[in-house]
């Protein structure tokens, strides 16, 4: 028996060795090979990750009528800022923020902004709710950063982050994280990560039908972190995401949701029987892939990051558009680096004369 207050000795080792000596002996099937029929290999992948997300079964429970209800509309210093939710799925209403530019333009391109585990998407229009949030002040607000930079912005509250976190009992090992959303949405067959696609998915239909000033023919998602992981994903899926922005998020499996703790958002289970998160790179191909990744990043390691961009730029060179995906190294740890991130933004905007 051990001593009281003192954990058993088996618990004095850092982490399990087991699963990561497997992980070079795991060979994944859908892997990118130069020699593969590159069409069909992209089709096997988009079915893979649709089935193992669990977006087929989100899609089965999202032909819906978005039920769209309209909170107010304020003017602010250069633009409109309108509160709104809607129905992504059957049972599920996403609150959004949309901001306008002041203008005369008929239409503005949009800039989708995704917020990472900060307290909520709040933080995007510079609405201070914690005390905490003074610390992620100016930065934290990239709804304001996109609408002054002439985007229509939507801000959309993550599942199972901010208004929609857990509150299970007060516990706050639930209240501050989407553990345990995401391990609801597992144990049905689904992926947080999935609900969270299709909410922007569902939220570019709604923009489409219901503003006329946002022009969906031209969209931009982007994020920190989790947000980041959400735009990379959202992006595979919705061909309409022109240019997909992810910072501090992507990196081989191996090298970060593998090797070090991460929020169970991040997981989809088998997937590395599969793919590495650079293979899904050409779901995105040849639409506009600009990756933002900080130097001094501890939980998104740059070597891993360079590696995996290795492999993101032969499948560009398969679509000939070896010119359409980047990867921009900021000095930075794990930070959202406003000036780099929307200068690599607006660049590619201006190729694509938005």
């Amino acid at each position: 028996m051990s001593e009281k207050n003192e954990f058993p000795k088996y618990y004095v080792y850092p982490e399990e060795p087991c699963h990561k000596m497997l992980y070079p002996h795991i060979k994944q099937k859908l892997a990118y090979n130069d020699e593969a029929d590159y069409r069909a290999w992209k089709q096997q992948i988009r079915e893979k990750l649709i089935e193992l997300s669990g977006l087929d079964l989100v899609e089965q429970n999202g032909n819906c009528d978005p039920a769209l209800e309209i909170e107010y509309t304020e003017q602010k210093d250069g633009y409109t800022e309108t509160r709104f939710t809607f129905q992504s799925e059957i049972g599920y209403r996403v609150p959004c923020y949309l901001l306008l530019p002041d203008g005369e333009k008929e239409k503005y391109p949009v800039a989708i902004v995704l917020q990472g585990h900060s307290t909520g998407f709040h933080n995007s229009v510079g609405k201070v709710l914690y005390d905490h949030d003074l610390d992620y002040q100016p930065r934290g607000q990239f709804g304001i950063q996109a609408v002054k930079r002439g985007f229509a912005t939507l801000c959309i509250e993550q599942r199972g982050m901010g208004e929609r976190r857990p509150r299970i009992n007060d516990n706050p090992a639930v209240y501050n994280n989407c553990t345990y959303t995401a391990m609801q949405a597992v144990q049905i067959g689904r992926t947080i990560l999935a609900e969270r696609v299709w909410d922007v998915h569902k939220a570019i239909d709604l923009l489409a039908a219901s503003f006329p000033k946002c022009d969906t023919e031209k969209v931009v998602v982007t994020g920190n972190s989790g947000g980041g992981t959400a735009t990379y994903y959202a992006a595979c899926y919705d061909e309409r995401i022109k240019i997909c922005a992810p910072s501090c998020a992507f990196c081989p499996y191996e090298n970060s949701i593998l090797a070090m703790y991460h929020c169970s958002c991040n997981y989809i289970p088998h997937a590395f029987k599969y793919f590495e998160m650079q293979d899904l790179a050409c779901l995105i191909a040849p639409r506009n892939l600009s990756i933002i990744s900080g130097v001094k990043d501890n939980i998104f390691p740059i070597e891993g990051v360079r590696t995996g961009f290795g492999t993101v730029q032969k499948i560009y060179a398969k679509e000939n558009a070896a010119d359409a995906c980047t990867l921009t190294v900021t000095p930075r740890e794990h930070w959202w680096c406003e000036d780099i991130v929307w200068g690599e933004i607006l660049r590619v905007a201006k190729k694509l004369d938005w």
